[in-house]
């Protein structure tokens, strides 16, 4: 973390805290977690005087405290509701530093049994103060209505196929990630998508918990204005080139807005040490996180992230914490929707917040050199990220009558690369880790197919039940030339 010093030089305060733990994780420990979740959240450094002085945790200790940590925060009778940290050893001067990242939370939490909250001297008990937990409550449910309780919505209304998708995500990001060993209803309370209503006195699935794994036909009861707007508009600027209208759960519109960058904008790779980095790809992933994540649901206002000649920006309502331009160097994150936020951290989807800005202004002048991303804090935010004339392909060419002009395209090489021996339509969706089946046909298989790279095992009926895709001699030309790459 290459922050930690500037950090440890702010000194204590709300948002930072210093423990020794030389050898064990200090009994204090989870009071500051609980008070980070509760106010606004914070950095814990364990190895640190309340001076400022770095003294280190013993190596032979890191382990047994790194466990501690993720144990005890998944543990209801230590920290509840529970909640996922994920801490970090940086090593400074030679010291060994443990770093806890700790969100704002959503949601009120209490460790063993008594509630925290911080000022600028640190943690403090309000357990038995029932007016200040009163309004911790009412604060936390005003600002975040991602925590709506919808008392009705049953486990029923969940897509079944998505919990099998987030687990195998997770375990992407973590092989013993506890959501593995859970099963959907835990996973559910886990992530913190189940509650109570202190003002109704009524629990159940939450907003976020509907937005993130509903059956499309329940999110439309729930909010018939939701929808997300993808389009294309570089010749037929009076409409659009292309537009994919999404109105699917935020894992399924996060998939289609990035197959729909990848459609109409070109890669281009970067050396970061031995790492070969698709930049297009890693400014693009902070831009769809940021527009799906950090939005204000309960307004109809549409959110859109439209690809012209010159730019591509995106526009979604927003609850504005500051107006006009932000800085990366001076900004300070504010949680939108944590619960949503920590949904997608914890399969990959996005990472520690605020980091989202910052990476996108460190690739966006590699991608298109000589320019910066603006960001833009107001009721309805916007991110601006700058193109050359040409770099998007317009490859949507026909009029708004969604006529596609087919080219050897980047997806279609996708599907060469990912295609072994005969597969099912299914399997290579599950290795390209793609989900929206319309999407991958109209857009991956098919023009691979007229590309002449693929073809059916049973081309006179394409609707077999044992339908599978095999390369081509052609296309087994073209997989030997992507493999020497």
């Amino acid at each position: 973390m290459t922050n930690l010093q500037h950090i440890i030089n702010q000194g204590e305060g709300i948002s930072i805290e210093f423990k020794l733990s030389k050898t064990k994780l200090n009994k204090s420990a989870f009071e500051s977690i609980c008070a980070f979740l509760n106010r606004q959240g914070g950095h814990l450094l364990l190895g640190v005087d309340n001076d400022g002085t770095v003294n280190g945790v013993d190596s032979e200790a890191v382990q047994e405290i790194l466990d501690s940590i993720v144990t005890n925060a998944n543990n209801p009778q230590k920290l509840s509701p529970p909640y996922y940290l994920s801490p970090e050893v940086v090593d400074l001067n030679g010291k060994k530093v443990i770093v806890v990242y700790v969100p704002e939370s959503s949601q009120v939490h209490t460790t063993a049994g008594k509630v925290f909250d911080r000022n600028e001297d640190g943690d403090f008990d309000i357990t038995h103060q029932p007016e200040q937990v009163t309004q911790l409550y009412l604060r936390k449910q005003s600002n975040y209505t991602e925590n709506k309780v919808y008392p009705y919505v049953t486990l029923d209304n969940f897509n079944e196929s998505l919990f099998d998708r987030v687990r195998k995500l997770a375990r992407s990001q973590r092989p013993d990630h506890p959501w593995l060993e859970m099963d959907n209803e835990e996973l559910l309370k886990s992530a913190g998508l189940h509650k109570k209503d202190m003002q109704t006195g009524e629990t159940g699935y939450t907003l976020a918990a509907v937005l993130l794994l509903g059956k499309d036909e329940v999110i439309t009861s729930v909010l018939p204005h939701f929808r997300t707007d993808a389009i294309v508009r570089i010749q037929n600027t009076d409409r659009y080139d292309d537009r994919d209208d999404i109105r699917v759960n935020l894992i399924e519109s996060y998939d289609r807005l990035m197959e729909f960058i990848a459609k109409h904008l070109p890669e281009k790779f970067h050396m970061e040490g031995d790492q070969r980095i698709n930049l297009r790809d890693r400014i693009f992933r902070e831009v769809v996180g940021n527009v799906l994540i950090h939005r204000e649901f309960t307004n109809p206002y549409p959110a859109k992230m439209i690809i012209e000649k010159e730019r591509v920006f995106t526009e979604n309502w927003n609850k504005p914490h500051g107006r006009g331009n932000i800085n990366p160097d001076n900004f300070s994150p504010y949680p939108k929707n944590p619960m949503i936020a920590r949904f997608f951290k914890e399969i990959g989807r996005a990472d520690e917040l605020g980091s989202g800005i910052r990476n996108t202004y460190k690739y966006c002048g590699l991608y298109t050199p000589g320019t910066k991303p603006e960001f833009i804090e107001g009721d309805v935010f916007k991110t601006i990220i700058p193109i050359h004339t040409g770099q998007a392909t317009g490859q949507a060419t026909g009029q708004a009558t969604g006529q596609v002009t087919v080219k050897v395209s980047g997806e279609a090489r996708m599907v060469v690369g990912a295609l072994q021996n005969e597969m099912k339509l299914k399997e290579l969706m599950d290795v390209l880790d793609l989900s929206h089946r319309e999407n991958f046909k109209i857009n991956y298989l098919e023009p691979a197919m007229k590309s002449g790279f693929i073809e059916m095992t049973h081309p006179d009926s394409p609707n077999h039940p044992n339908q599978k895709y095999r390369l081509t001699s052609k296309g087994e030309k073209l997989k030997k030339r992507l493999e020497k790459k």
